[in-house]
């Protein structure tokens, strides 16, 4: 493992008791998450797990079309690949790297390994599970139900708040895809929260500036997803935010 990368820095893997972490430690592979890397695809077997440590991940359901919408987001938080330990192989979605950084990987046969055990991961992942369930559910609520600005606001809450401190990349025609809607009205809703001098708006480039104000123009779904994390594993305590650039 690299020196400048440590499993710790995934906060579910920080939460294993040292022996525990310790025994897995030496089957985690350290790795490069590239931006736009798809860790996994629709209906292919999946044969690693991955733990992001400065990695943002987003999963996607794909339409025959082709056409995309944001289903859930991982970072540090949590780690991508609940089908290995939940008796499937694959889903019916894809994982693709919206921030590179890194992560830890871990193969499949390995993962259940551990998780058979049943010490303390298999009661974090089963609890992650849980919470990763409520993104699902409150993702398709939040599509059906609230409006662009109100998506937009949860959407750059979430991610910012996954976000190692620095700048997420990111183009106006794929938040736009990702929330299933059209760039002009990405633009429009990040001219209104500027003009509310909740961000900073520029060049493309989007900084939060009230947080606390920015969640009043955010739908329910940003809090209920949020409380459930904590709820569910408590020990999980929130990354420092950082800005978000959109080009």
């Amino acid at each position: 493992m690299q020196a400048s990368h440590h499993p710790r820095q995934n906060r579910l893997l920080a939460a294993l008791p040292a022996d525990e972490l310790d025994m897995l430690a030496g089957d985690l592979d350290s790795v490069p998450m590239r931006l736009g890397d798809m860790l996994y695809e629709p209906g292919r077997p999946s044969r690693h797990a991955y733990f992001p440590t400065t990695a943002v991940v987003s999963l996607h359901y794909v339409t025959e079309s082709g056409a995309v919408a944001e289903t859930a987001g991982v970072g540090a938080e949590g780690m991508v690949g609940i089908s290995l330990f939940m008796g499937g192989d694959s889903t019916t979605g894809s994982a693709v790297v919206l921030a590179g950084g890194h992560g830890y990987r871990l193969e499949r046969r390995l993962l259940v390994q551990a998780f058979d055990r049943a010490g303390t991961l298999r009661s974090a992942l089963l609890r992650y599970a849980q919470a990763l369930i409520t993104q699902f559910a409150q993702a398709a609520a939040c599509y059906c139900h609230h409006s662009v600005e109100q998506q937009f606001s949860r959407w750059l809450l979430s991610t910012v708040d996954r976000a190692p401190a620095g700048d997420l990349v990111l183009t106006q025609e794929l938040v736009a895809g990702l929330l299933g809607v059209r760039r002009e009205t990405i633009t429009q809703a990040a001219g209104r929260l500027q003009d509310l001098g909740y961000i900073r708006y520029r060049r493309g480039h989007i900084s939060v500036l009230d947080h606390a104000g920015l969640q009043t123009c955010a739908c329910e779904c940003y809090g209920v997803v949020k409380t459930e994390l904590r709820r569910l594993l408590p020990q999980l305590a929130d990354r420092p935010r950082a800005d978000v650039v959109c080009n």
